[in-house]
């Protein structure tokens, strides 16, 4: 039973930080969310645990990704992606949308890579041969 209530508190205090760095009121995110602004602030709280519903709601009203409050609440798990992945996600300095576009892109490169069709810029080449000439 305890660890419900960590989860939930985790979840809140993560809610209660993306709306300060947003800069949004708990009552500008109640209607936002389209979410009671007393069980919102109950959520912040730790005295309730959102549904995957209400966490969507409110990745909506606080404009990030949904899955960054699913993994938070404990209904998905961390997503893999190495070291760099992980830099990116613990960095505080970047918005939860900023992390995603990073992740997004860094996870192209690593697909295109593995297909075996990894791009070459041609400049690239050239200062190459030039030096070695």
């Amino acid at each position: 039973m305890e660890k419900v209530a960590d989860i939930a508190s985790d979840i809140g205090e993560y809610i209660r930080q993306q709306r300060s760095s947003a800069k949004i009121s708990l009552r500008q995110l109640s209607k936002l969310a389209g979410v009671s602004n007393p069980y919102l602030s109950q959520i912040e709280r730790g005295v309730r645990k959102p549904s995957a519903e209400i966490l969507q709601q409110i990745a909506k009203g606080l404009r990030i990704s949904a899955e960054a409050l699913y993994v938070q609440a404990g209904i998905l798990d961390l997503p893999t992606g190495g070291p760099v992945g992980d830099a990116i996600r613990a960095d505080a300095e970047l918005t939860e949308r900023q992390k995603q576009v990073l992740l997004d892109v860094y996870e192209s490169f690593r697909r295109e890579n593995a297909a075996g069709t990894p791009k070459t810029d041609t400049r690239d080449t050239r200062e190459t041969t030039e030096e070695s000439a």
